[in-house]
């Protein structure tokens, strides 16, 4: 389906389609005797496939970075995390193919047993040396990391309390722990002063944020949060996964570019964005790691990160302190496309990173937008609900370094044109 087929589909036509995508979680209600009646009842993905409007799953022929490539089609690339551009570095994959060489394809076991490696204490020793802590850890992925860290941590007399846009995998982490969740609204000191004066003063607490929130683009009120631990004796735990590699200095994330690294309790990253690979680690005293080491059951019961992404996280961590430059780059280009989108009008909130959304609150609206972008040759990110609330639907867009000013200009020019013929501005 190309834009001029989207021009053509009827009224009721989409009509059809949003009713469908809004009322897709209705399938959990249906009541009956075979569990798959609502696998097979969920038709709303193969109906917008039909016609055209199906922007996940799409297979990529080629990603070179800033550009890839489907159904032979040239793309700019404003959907990765990887903020950097470090996938394609040639000392990355240098690293990755000596790694492979030397110790093969997996460490085939779980840290806990088998499957620690020298070169995972290495890289912990450098991430720890990193953010400023006494100790790290290093999961398999980023999302066990969070489930590893919170699970471990969170026994029958605590409170988890999470900023209400916290990541979907602290969100997990907290119901496979026994301890309690409770949110406050998002950045809000007034709704998280209140939540900590209506727990228990004799309770464990835990107040849980993002450094960078990732559908967002804004960063953590630490300041904020930093004063409100102090008064009540609350620790604080920072989910960095889009703040490492952008902020701070060198990359070195949300906590050190707002000066608070000795005030924040745990850091956690991944290595799925700026670090060019895949896991994640927890930073933060030497104890405390020691007890998720021995607590946290997705550490105990997954193999462990093979020796290619150990070898490319730590070379990518190599290049970010060799080239502490790199962010404060970063920061600027995402400044700059940030002001470009917030002067032709459009939406973005309260972006303060190269991750900038462009809201556009309806969900068919948005996935629309998405295809016509597409069609133009701009790859973004949709996000519907649940990923973002209610009426908050939006393009998640994102600049990375390797962005020339050339892919940037032609993805705005696209997003401008776009804009106009749909009505956003």
């Amino acid at each position: 389906m190309n834009e001029h087929d989207i021009d053509l589909l009827s009224a009721d036509t989409i009509s059809s389609l949003s009713s469908e995508i809004k009322g897709r979680f209705g399938v959990f209600k249906i009541k009956s005797s075979d569990i798959f009646e609502k696998c097979r009842r969920f038709k709303v993905a193969e109906k917008a496939k039909e016609m055209g409007l199906y922007p996940y799953f799409l297979e990529f022929e080629k990603n070179e970075g800033p550009v890839a490539y489907i159904n032979g089609q040239k793309k700019i690339m404003l959907g990765s995390n990887n903020y950097l551009g470090l996938t394609h570095h040639p000392k990355v994959k240098e690293e990755v193919i000596k790694a492979v060489k030397e110790f093969g394809t997996s460490a085939t076991g779980s840290r806990f047993l088998n499957g620690t490696l020298k070169m995972h204490k290495e890289l912990e020793e450098e991430l720890a040396d990193f953010v400023g802590k006494e100790k790290a850890l290093v999961f398999s992925t980023g999302y066990q990391t969070n489930l590893g860290i919170l699970s471990a941590l969170s026994g029958p007399n605590d409170f988890i309390i999470c900023d209400s846009k916290c990541h979907a995998s602290i969100l997990d982490g907290t119901q496979l722990g026994v301890g309690k969740k409770v949110n406050f609204r998002h950045n809000n000191m007034d709704s998280l002063a209140e939540v900590i004066e209506s727990l228990p003063k004799d309770s464990g607490k835990l107040i849980v944020i993002d450094g960078v929130y990732s559908m967002d683009g804004d960063i953590a009120d630490l300041d904020g949060i930093v004063k409100l631990a102090k008064k009540y004796n609350v620790r604080i735990f920072v989910d960095d996964a889009h703040g490492l590699g952008v902020l701070g200095y060198g990359g070195r994330g949300t906590a050190n570019h707002l000066g608070f690294d000795d005030e924040v309790d745990i850091i956690m990253g991944t290595f799925s964005k700026s670090f060019a690979s895949i896991g994640g680690f927890v930073a933060g005293e030497k104890y405390v790691i020691d007890f998720i080491q021995h607590f946290g059951r997705p550490m105990i019961f997954s193999a462990a990160l093979p020796p290619p992404c150990i070898a490319a996280a730590k070379a990518s961590l190599k290049l970010m302190k060799e080239n502490p430059d790199m962010a404060e780059e970063l920061r600027k280009k995402g400044e700059n496309y940030r002001n470009e989108l917030k002067r032709a009008g459009f939406n973005i909130g309260n972006s303060q990173t190269p991750i900038v959304p462009i809201i556009l609150g309806d969900e068919v609206l948005t996935i629309m937008f998405w295809k016509r972008l597409f069609d133009e040759g701009v790859y973004t990110n949709c996000v519907i609900p649940p990923a973002v609330p209610q009426g908050e639907s939006l393009l998640r867009t994102s600049i990375m370094l390797t962005h020339t000013s050339e892919h940037i200009e032609f993805a705005l020019e696209k997003i401008y044109k776009v804009g106009k013929e749909m009505g956003v501005i």
